[in-house]
């Protein structure tokens, strides 16, 4: 029993040592990752969102001649916009912030039965 409480200390000082290098987060960071608008973000926020994202990246992509354009709609656009934002920049969580209207999801938003495989090709291989 011994034994078992001489390891507590240590393992504790190892975890605020984990949690002070920043371990955790790159742990998190080092997952597949996808910033989307929450579904509650309204018009003019998916609007902001897509303007300040395109203001810092290439969002040809969603462009009418661009491979990403359908389906054509706000949240689907800012979707994309928000997401090679957050790619760009690291893929931190404050790059998902978006005065909080960001998400971060661990599963991959392009792949949903609305999407076309080509466009679903394209964002996986999109590279700013």
């Amino acid at each position: 029993m011994a034994a078992k409480a001489s390891t507590l200390p240590v393992s504790i000082f190892l975890f605020f040592l984990l949690l002070a290098s920043g371990g955790i987060f790159e742990a998190v960071n080092a997952q597949r990752t996808w910033c989307i608008p929450k579904p509650s973000s309204d018009q003019p926020t998916l609007l902001a969102n897509i303007d300040f994202a395109c203001s810092h990246v290439d969002c040809s992509i969603f462009q009418k001649s661009g491979p990403c354009f359908h389906p054509d709609n706000l949240m689907n656009h800012a979707s994309i916009a928000m997401n090679l934002y957050y790619q760009a920049m690291g893929r931190n969580w404050w790059n998902c912030d978006f005065n909080k209207s960001g998400l971060i999801v661990f599963s991959d938003p392009s792949n949903t039965r609305h999407q076309s495989t080509r466009t679903l090709n394209v964002l996986l291989s999109y590279k700013h």
